[in-house]
């Protein structure tokens, strides 16, 4: 009997220690459910291919929460909005921004979270609705996906109907170039030679001309000397003559600033007595050229006889 009851004890205390740990379990999964997530809502502008319910999310490499919901926008189908579940202690700021985000190259997609200042306030705070909206930037699936349908569009610019007419012709007058220096071959290979023997004559002038240049920088050199010396010797004469003529003024200063003062004063009217001198002197050439006795006799000439 005492090994039975044993066995009934263990049994319900098993049973009561099991029920336990279920009601434990259920109250944390109750409590983590209602109070330590946040739901948040990403509007995408651009195709999230690959993202699902479920999917990760990450705010700077580390799992915060998941996609609890994904639907297009009902307003605009062009938007998808992703409901995010993320964990209530997550620093989700204001200036936080979300993108479409791939581990590896063959890895699942996810939406990664990014930014938030220190200084910035908490999303939640600032948006009071029930999900606050998190702006999104665009990932970069979207950059290389806009880069490359730019460039799809240059290229189909470049390879227009017109670009391609106009290379066409280009290689067709290339073409027609190079058959006519084929046809002119040996009329190339004359200029050619002729060119290398102008070129070979071009090398001896210019290397007779460096030869006179150099004998003539040689003989200038060698009389260098000796037209300093006469140089020199002319400078000391200058300067011998120029201290020569300063002696001379210094020692007649004197008379200089008398005849300056002076002489130059009776220049005037010397010149004037000469000028009326030079007048008379010419009326008494005029009066002997008509006749010297009559001039000197003061008598008029005799008068020519005029018949009636």
């Amino acid at each position: 009997m005492e090994t039975k009851a044993n066995y009934v004890l263990i049994g319900a205390f098993t049973l009561l220690a099991s029920i336990a740990l279920l009601l434990f379990a259920l109250w944390a999964a109750k409590y983590s459910s209602e109070k330590s997530w946040q739901t948040y809502t990403v509007v995408f502008d651009e195709p999230v291919t690959g993202l699902s319910e479920g999917s990760l999310v990450q705010y700077n490499g580390i799992a915060v929460g998941t996609i609890s919901e994904l639907k297009l926008s009902p307003r605009d189908p062009r938007r998808v909005l992703a409901k995010l579940r993320v964990q209530d202690d997550a620093p989700v700021k204001a200036d936080t921004r979300a993108k479409m985000s791939m581990s590896g190259i063959t890895g699942s997609p996810f939406i990664q979270l990014t930014g938030g200042s220190p200084a910035s306030p908490r999303l939640d705070a600032v948006d009071t609705r029930e999900s606050p909206i998190i702006r999104t930037e665009a990932s970069a699936l979207q950059n290389i996906a806009d880069t490359a349908n730019r460039l799809v569009a240059r290229l189909d610019e470049l390879l227009s109907a017109e670009n391609v007419a106009r290379v066409t012709n280009t290689l067709e007058n290339i073409e027609t170039m190079t058959e006519t220096v084929a046809e002119q071959r040996e009329d190339l290979r004359a200029v050619i030679i002729n060119t290398r023997q102008a070129t070979a004559q071009l090398e001896a002038t210019a290397t007779n001309a460096n030869e006179v240049v150099k004998e003539f920088d040689r003989e200038f050199v060698d009389e260098l000397p000796a037209l300093v010396v006469k140089l020199d010797r002319t400078l000391t004469r200058l300067e011998a003559t120029a201290e020569g003529a300063q002696t001379i003024v210094e020692e007649n200063r004197a008379p200089i600033r008398t005849f300056t003062r002076d002489g130059l004063a009776q220049v005037g009217p010397t010149l004037s007595e000469l000028r009326v001198l030079i007048r008379d002197l010419r009326r008494v050439s005029d009066g002997l050229d008509g006749g010297a006795a009559d001039y000197l006799l003061g008598r008029d000439g005799p008068k020519e006889f005029e018949p009636k």
